[in-house]
């Protein structure tokens, strides 16, 4: 390339980030990082006040099946069965074609000693009191091991991992020209920053633990990693076209400052439609959903903030310390 069109590029570059309102993102980090910081202990707090729901599917446990006719409520159904179990019980209602159509509903539960005949005759007249026209039968009892949740965690927890370990050296090579290194490991700590957001949604929302929440680690873990990867690139782009002299941190503020309408728009459209989904399954009362789309949502938002707030901040306070370090050797 000649000098002239170099000149001429460095030209237009400058006139378009005149045009830019840049913020100090860089003078506002250590409110970053302690927003980040009182959201952690938080999350921490809340596994000890509110203790973590895991599913039967990870911990073991036992699945009663009964039949039913008519209407049935299943949080007075849970009620009933935790009362009389002592223990936290889950209730969802489906179908069975065994022969013929029926409606049922299955109270998952997990208890130190077995669900045994007696008890299970106790449960059952117990329901069959509350509900006298529902013609409530038992149909099946199923014991859960634990054995194969515990290996499906394991095999996310590996996916993760290796994900993690891709990530950072991707960003290695790709932004090598800003130390890649470090801003993979930085990128990944941004991740571990949203995903313990999202574990903590969990956590005080009182959902369970289970496949819905692998399912929101996994995605997380491509969404929030797009919008940190986009303000890397506008840094390294911005690092070649301003003057030699243009500190980190201004180089810095100025790429978050162009990205962060990108970044901001692409967000809300999301979480927009995250935010409409959840409110059809509060309204149709399918939890299901609301366990997936409540923690996408939370994790979205956090997404956003991290891309923008901590994983630059993060990688630039590590950058401008490393000339005081070599010194101090």
């Amino acid at each position: 390339m000649s000098k002239s069109k170099k000149n001429s590029n460095k030209t237009n570059v400058q006139s378009l980030l005149e045009q830019v309102k840049v913020r100090d993102f860089y003078g506002n980090r250590r409110k970053f990082f302690v927003l980040s910081s009182v959201l952690m202990v938080l999350v921490l707090a809340s596994c000890f006040i509110f203790g973590v729901n895991v599913s039967i599917e990870f911990k073991g446990g036992t699945l009663a099946t009964y039949s039913y006719n008519g209407t049935i409520d299943e949080n007075e159904i849970a009620s009933i069965s935790k009362d009389y179990l002592k223990t936290h019980t889950k209730v969802q209602t489906g179908e069975t074609f065994t022969g013929e159509r029926q409606t049922t509903f299955t109270v998952s539960f997990s208890m130190d000693k077995a669900f045994d005949a007696k008890m299970q005759d106790e449960l059952l007249a117990k329901l069959q009191e509350k509900y006298p026209d529902a013609q409530i039968d038992s149909l099946e009892t199923n014991d859960v091991a634990a054995s194969s949740g515990k290996r499906f965690l394991a095999k996310c927890l590996v996916a993760a991992i290796f994900a993690a370990v891709v990530l950072i050296l991707y960003i290695a090579w790709r932004f090598k020209r800003i130390s890649g290194w470090s801003a993979g490991v930085f990128a990944v700590a941004a991740l571990l920053h949203d995903l313990v957001i999202v574990f903590g949604t969990f956590v005080v929302c009182r959902f369970e633990i289970d496949s819905n929440f692998m399912a929101v680690i996994l995605t997380i873990l491509g969404y929030s990693v797009n919008d940190t990867i986009v303000v890397y690139d506008r840094i390294r782009e911005n690092k070649g076209i301003l003057p030699g002299t243009t500190k980190l941190p201004e180089v810095v503020n100025i790429s978050l400052s162009q990205t962060m309408k990108r970044t901001i728009r692409t967000s809300v459209t999301t979480i927009a439609a995250m935010l409409i989904v959840t409110i059809l399954a509060t309204v149709n009362n399918i939890s299901s959903i609301q366990h997936f789309s409540i923690p996408m949502t939370v994790g979205m938002v956090s997404g956003c903030y991290s891309s923008l707030c901590f994983a630059p901040m993060l990688w630039t306070s590590w950058k401008t310390r490393e000339p005081k370090a070599k010194k101090e050797d």
